[in-house]
């Protein structure tokens, strides 16, 4: 199956993020908050444009179950990003004025504004395999984290979101969609947009991890 191939093929990068020090900090619970407050808004800002991806997705499809898994998964991003802004933004007291103080940083501009674009420019088919990372890298990593976090875990309620059965299922209806696409579309294209987005997803946590700044900022 062409999603069993890249996932193979991505192997190395996976086993990287897993072991990256932001993620073993949050396995642990030694993250320190500002790092996780960090990662939390550039998440926010990210999940608009991923919701958005979704939803020309669903524009895109023919298919009446594939429509209604987009134009759901679309609905469901945007009610996570309210979620982070009301639930753990609100959790370390930043106000909308913090929150309009702090700059995307330059990786998540980065990933938001590549996925706009293969929406917007690339076939369906590479479409779905770009998106198909954000959900299953994350079950992926969800899944590894919930073992090591009890219930006093500090950071347990976001590792239980990615968790989760009903998540698991939504990856496993994205994976579902890919295959189908993958057998008469171009394996190629969708292979190289699965590992370009895999790409981000290690970038996105090891910018959080820096609390990546833009370098120019100084000059303005």
């Amino acid at each position: 199956m062409f999603t069993d191939d890249v996932w193979a093929r991505t192997s190395t990068l996976l086993a990287a993020i897993h072991e990256h020090p932001f993620n073993a900090a949050l396995a642990d619970g030694t993250l320190d908050r500002e790092r996780f407050a960090f990662y939390i808004v550039q998440d926010a800002r990210y999940l608009e444009a991923f919701a958005k991806a979704l939803a020309t997705a669903a524009v895109r499809a023919s298919d009446p179950d594939e429509i209604a898994f987009w134009s759901q998964s679309a609905h469901g991003a945007i009610a996570a990003e309210r979620t982070l802004h009301e639930g753990y933004i609100e959790e370390y007291g930043l106000t909308a004025d913090d929150l309009s103080g702090v700059a995307t940083s330059p990786t998540a501009l980065a990933y938001s504004s590549w996925l706009q674009a293969v929406a917007l420019a690339a076939p369906y088919e590479v479409l779905a395999a770009a998106v198909l990372p954000c959900f299953w890298v994350y079950q992926d990593v969800g899944q590894a984290l919930v073992k090591h976090s009890g219930d006093d875990h500090p950071y347990r309620a976001w590792i239980a979101t990615y968790a989760d059965p009903s998540f698991e299922a939504a990856v496993t209806q994205a994976r579902a969609i890919t295959d189908r696409l993958a057998e008469r579309g171009d394996r190629t294209a969708m292979a190289e947009a699965f590992v370009k987005a895999t790409e981000y997803e290690w970038m996105f946590w090891d910018s959080a991890w820096k609390l990546e700044a833009w370098p120019t900022s100084r000059w303005l």
